[in-house]
């Protein structure tokens, strides 16, 4: 008896490591008949409260990735309006105004965000699943059955169990009691990150990892089995959720990138393997990215191939290390001199620009400083992205609060591409485009969310700006 209620603890976790980004299947014609269910906030409550089960995505008309989602949502929820019972797939505009509360209530900030809504809205889950229309079905199939399947065989362990994805395994005496129940509802919390099973025959098994461990801290210990030594960021999109994981990680990360066919990744897998280990556990994760899949990395970060072989690290306050142009045996010494505070921070900017004369002035990361802070001007910033369209229908009019303001040496209008420039994340709150702030001359800051007319954004910055004796109205003169 003494054996079998040592075996109460046990929880294996199996998890064979590797990753990538998901490839997204090419887009297919949508059916004629729309399956996915149109929501807005006078049905979006009503809707989701009659149902068990309900998947939910919120989209801007606008985001390109949406559009490619779209024909692939569509076609999955085709497919699964035949699930026994079906799986309901549904769709919000939380760009229109009146789904704006909606966006706010279930934290929207980037789009599209997919949900998954459980006992009537009761219970949320971020999708965390594939963007292709078979990998959608495949996933929501899993996540709309039970959290943890009873393995009885070897063949319900190979069913389960392969070396592509993370598997949690709890084994116990019988399935009830107090240790079951914790680990059904551990199943349940952690059914998106994570497959679940349950056994009574731990034999059955191929070779696991072992811990005896208290069911209450089983969470923990899940988080941290399943997190391999280094991430691989490839082509492979059977290893999606290890890169997930590892960008959720509240870990600084350490990245390196390189050409995955070049003659030395051997040597340069084994020493950072090498350095990865020697930090593990120490709040630093470590991920090895190809090149050819790491576009959208490199854009982000305002890194270039040239710069590869590279390390850089990002923490948790968005500060980034970067060594370009690095060997084999210079990454242990180099993250060392990092853990050591001797390396400083790593700012992406574009080019200052050499001519910056136009009314609505041009910020960078590099004369970010210089113009906004230490300008000791009353400066309006606008936040843009090239592709947003608010962005584009902003821009005439800003130009005309600039000319309004041409004749006044103490006001700056001014504008930043936020998606080519680091800014002050700790100081400016930016989760969308376009967004305003007005720096006063002392050194106030406001968020602007007025209208954005001409005249209104010209009563704001009249409002609020620091008077000088030699003060411009900024109207036009009539």
């Amino acid at each position: 008896m003494a054996s079998m209620a040592r075996i109460w603890s046990f929880l294996f976790v199996v998890s064979i490591i590797g990753s990538s980004f998901a490839t997204e299947s090419e887009n297919e014609e949508a059916p004629s008949k729309e399956f996915v269910l149109t929501l807005d906030s006078s049905n979006f409550h009503d809707t989701v409260g009659k149902h068990d089960f309900i998947v939910v995505e919120f989209y801007a008309p606008w985001c390109g990735h949406c559009k490619k989602l779209a024909p692939e949502y569509e076609k999955a929820a085709s497919l699964l309006s035949s699930n026994d019972p079906p799986v309901i797939l549904a769709k919000v505009d939380a760009n229109e105004e009146k789904n704006k509360g909606l966006a706010s209530e279930f934290d929207i900030s980037g789009f599209p965000t997919i949900k998954i809504l459980r006992n009537g809205g009761k219970d949320i889950q971020d999708y965390k699943g594939p963007r292709d229309a078979e990998g959608i079905v495949a996933f929501l199939k899993k996540q709309s059955g039970p959290a943890s399947r009873e393995i009885k065989s070897v063949e319900d362990v190979t069913a389960l169990v392969d070396d592509k994805k993370i598997v949690v395994v709890g084994v116990f005496p019988e399935f009830s009691g107090e240790k079951f129940e914790n680990f059904t509802a551990l199943a349940e919390k952690l059914r998106s990150d994570y497959e679940f099973g349950h056994t009574l025959d731990a034999k059955l098994l191929p070779r696991v990892w072992l811990q005896d461990f208290d069911v209450d801290a089983s969470e923990k210990f899940v988080e941290e089995a399943s997190i391999p030594v280094v991430t691989l960021f490839n082509k492979d999109p059977d290893n999606h959720p290890f890169v997930i994981k590892f960008f959720n990680s509240p870990n600084a990360k350490a990245m390196l990138f390189l050409n995955f066919s070049s003659e030395n990744v051997d040597a340069f897998k084994s020493k950072y393997r090498d350095v990865a280990g020697q930090y593990k556990g120490k709040g630093i994760s470590f991920l090895m990215g190809d090149v050819e899949a790491s576009q959208g990395a490199f854009q982000y970060f305002g890194l270039k191939e040239k710069q590869v072989p590279l390390i850089v690290i990002q923490t948790s306050d968005g500060q980034k290390y970067l060594k370009p142009n690095l060997g084999p045996d210079q990454i242990s010494l180099w993250v060392k001199e990092y853990e050591e505070g001797n390396v400083l921070p790593y700012k992406k900017s574009e080019a200052v620009p050499t001519v910056n004369d136009e009314p609505v002035k041009i910020v960078v990361a590099d004369n970010f400083q210089d113009i906004v802070i230490n300008s000791g001007k009353n400066v309006l910033l606008e936040f843009y992205a090239p592709w947003c369209g608010h962005c584009k229908k902003l821009a005439p009019i800003l130009d005309e609060v600039a000319a309004s303001f041409q004749n006044d040496a103490d006001v700056v209008i001014a504008k930043i591409d936020a998606t080519a420039n680091d800014i002050p994340s700790d100081v400016f709150d930016v989760k969308g485009y376009p967004t305003l702030y007005f720096r006063s001359a002392s050194g106030n800051l406001l968020q602007y969310d007025g209208d954005r007319t001409k005249d209104d954004m010209i009563e704001f910055i009249q409002k609020n700006r620091d008077k000088t004796a030699h003060q411009d109205t900024g109207k036009d003169e009539l």
